[in-house]
């Protein structure tokens, strides 16, 4: 395999868990990506095999494919198909912002609830993802999303109770139950895709320190935008007209169900599938239900909503409207 000596303008991204570079398998000449392990990573051994073990079996059009490793005295190497197009948040924020309109934002959407669906539902192990977020979905040539990092990943058995106990994840996407607890399901993950599906429509992160006092948090915005009667106000304003009004709309709703502050509110990701692909409606009364903070004690059912995110290191939190953002 060649990386060029893993040269700065090979350099693809960096992240928590390691550095990320373009490289090429000789035998084939194909282009790939190399995930380099940091030393001075908190993803040491344990949490690289998991990866392994779990990414390697793992056969979906919406997930990226690992394609090996390698593993040389505390050197960590992990190679995986390669993204032309990079990561979802380049599209959002970086330089290409703007070059996504509404259909093909909607069609990430839906491919990112895809390969989710998978993990949860139709893989032989349950696989919580815990850091579902724009730069961890990855656009190839033809602007199909693969969602990728799995890096925190977990297996679970069918029919088990899903729950770890180390909170990892990144910074906004954490549901008030796993900063509390700690514990990720699931559910956590739904909570996190329906802050993602905000992201992706409305064009900005979960959390804004700039922004005017009720804009700082995304999912709180939303919500007052639905209280109004103008719910498509809060749509990233770069995308013109270049959407359809009942996609945008439905997303919105969608995303304000799936990042519930009560983790039983929230729908599983086969109801969510069904949503997106308009085989079933959202309910009259989502208002009431968002405002509401007592559903009972309920799990992962099909018919009951659920709650999702990854973790991070949990300092002052912001809480509003129930809602806990780290």
């Amino acid at each position: 395999m060649v990386t060029k000596g893993f040269k700065e303008r090979e350099l693809l991204g960096r992240g928590g868990f390691g550095t990320v570079y373009r490289g090429v398998l000789p035998t084939l000449n194909t282009q790939v990506a190399v995930k380099r392990v940091a030393h001075d990573s908190r993803q040491g051994m344990r949490e690289f095999v998991a990866e392994i073990a779990t990414i390697g079996r793992l056969r979906h059009p919406n997930l990226v494919r690992l394609l090996g490793y390698s593993r040389h005295k505390q050197e960590l190497l992990l190679v995986y198909d390669y993204m032309p197009n990079g990561s979802l948040d380049k599209f959002l924020y970086g330089q290409r912002k703007g070059m996504l309109n509404g259909m093909q934002r909607f069609q990430i959407i839906k491919d990112v609830a895809s390969g989710l669906f998978y993990l949860h539902h139709q893989w032989v192990q349950v696989v919580i993802h815990r850091d579902i977020k724009a730069s961890n979905v990855l656009i190839d040539n033809n602007f199909n999303a693969r969602l990728g990092d799995f890096g925190l990943a977990k297996l679970c058995d069918h029919g088990t109770d899903p729950q770890t106990s180390h909170v990892a994840g990144t910074l906004g996407y954490i549901a008030p139950e796993l900063a509390r607890t700690g514990n990720a399901n699931t559910s956590t993950d739904l909570f996190a895709f329906g802050t993602f599906m905000l992201e992706v429509v409305c064009g900005r992160r979960p959390v804004e320190h700039q922004a005017s006092p009720e804009k700082i948090i995304l999912i709180d915005w939303v919500f007052e935008c639905l209280e109004r009667g103008n719910i498509l106000e809060a749509i990233d304003q770069s995308l013109g007209t270049e959407y359809v009004v009942e996609e945008a709309e439905l997303v919105l709703k969608l995303g304000l169900l799936c990042s519930h502050a009560v983790a039983a509110a929230r729908p599983s990701m086969s109801v969510v599938i069904k949503y997106l692909e308009g085989e079933a409606k959202l309910p009259d009364n989502l208002s009431e239900i968002i405002r509401c903070q007592d559903f009972g004690e309920a799990s992962n059912g099909e018919d009951v909503p659920l709650i999702s995110v990854p973790s991070a290191t949990i300092r002052e939190p912001f809480v509003s409207r129930g809602r806990c953002i780290t």
